[in-house]
């Protein structure tokens, strides 16, 4: 992989070169998972939208990085040992991102054929958009029902916070098939620049979860004066030294997650915060309530996280200092939206050459697309 940054002020870059190869194995069609635990959750027919005819993306090429790759898992579904799993949400708003992120992983994986990637969904029609852009492309699509995890979000800061989908990643030890023990989380708002296999090998130790872990974070802050102040609460973290991580990104053990049952103690959380208001962010509170002080840290390269800006103005940031791995607009300002505005963040320019979006019929007709 070539990947080459230097910054002089504020911003300057240059990125990535492209290796070329034959088309993936194709795989069976996504299946709506049913079970008598995730009948709550997941519906087997959801419903047809034709919201994502709007976009059309350019084919991404093959990629073939590196000799040598094991492809005894091609041919053996989502169970072999020698593949990395991957999730990502696929919803229509994000659509753009996900994309990018998956382009992203592929051509910087030095066998991304040996990369695996399951789609949590609220409308099945997006599985056609992937596959026509990702041919091959080795991939199980899990619908996720909406409706009934709502009556469990409470409001937050923004809106685009409050979408059932973002708390499907609760969900995935129940999702995912059992012979699956180990997943990469990842948001829809990245790119990734590094190969996802070093993040994939990374030892969670005797945890659950893997994460960079920021500890110069005020912590308190994700939780409102009502939580401190009761130590049925606040109680919680005693003995914990909790550090702010960003749920983003993780590695998770599914194994352990399913053993000791922390889909429910997250469940119980937002429970609570529906009648207490202990935070007021999003998905993220419970996984802190959860999991801080007990997360295996990773470097902070594999999450350069808030390039958004804040969850309200989306106001341009810079990098922190220290290589990169993985680049993430977190945040309420997006690199599509603000490429398409004219109005980008000098960020932006990173997540750009990982974008397929065909923005117009002249862009089909251009040489190379």
């Amino acid at each position: 992989m070539l990947w080459l940054m230097r910054f002089s002020g504020f911003f300057s870059a240059a990125l990535t070169m492209i290796v070329l190869s034959p088309s993936f194995q194709s795989f069976p069609p996504a299946e709506a998972i049913q079970s008598s635990h995730l009948n709550a959750y997941l519906r087997p027919s959801p419903p047809v939208y034709h919201s994502s005819r709007r976009f059309s993306f350019r084919k991404s090429p093959s990629f073939r990085n590196a000799d040598g790759c094991d492809s005894s898992g091609v041919h053996s579904g989502d169970c072999s040992p020698s593949l990395v799993h991957v999730a990502i949400t696929l919803d229509v708003e994000y659509l753009r991102g996900s994309i990018a992120a998956v382009h992203s992983i592929l051509q910087h994986s030095m066998c991304p054929e040996s990369v695996f990637f399951h789609f949590l969904v609220s409308e099945m029609n997006l599985e056609h958009v992937v596959r026509s852009t990702f041919p091959g492309l080795k991939l199980k699509v899990y619908y996720f029902a909406p409706e009934t995890l709502r009556s469990l979000i409470s409001s937050s800061v923004r809106q685009a916070l409050e979408e059932p989908l973002n708390y499907a990643r609760n969900y995935l030890a129940e999702l995912l098939e059992p012979c699956v023990k180990r997943v990469i989380y990842l948001d829809s708002d990245l790119v990734v620049v590094d190969d996802i296999a070093k993040l994939w090998r990374t030892s969670l130790g005797p945890r659950t979860i893997g994460a960079p872990e920021y500890c110069r974070a005020n912590f308190t802050k994700y939780f409102t004066a009502t939580f401190w102040s009761d130590e049925r609460f606040s109680g919680t973290f005693k003995g914990r030294n909790p550090c702010y991580f960003n749920s983003g990104v993780m590695v998770m053990d599914l194994e352990k997650w399913r053993r000791v049952g922390y889909t429910r103690q997250i469940e119980k959380w937002m429970e609570i915060q529906k009648s207490e208001r202990i935070y007021e962010l999003g998905s993220l509170p419970p996984f802190l309530l959860v999991f801080a002080g007990n997360v295996a840290p990773i470097s902070h390269r594999w999450n350069q996280h808030g390039l958004g800006g804040d969850n309200v103005r989306g106001s341009c940031r810079d990098l922190h200092p220290g290589p990169v791995s993985l680049l993430h607009w977190s945040g309420s300002g997006k690199p599509w939206l603000r490429l398409d505005s004219k109005r980008p963040c000098p960020l932006d320019a990173l997540w750009a050459p990982y974008d397929l979006y065909r923005h117009s019929h002249w862009d089909e007709t251009r040489p190379g697309r």
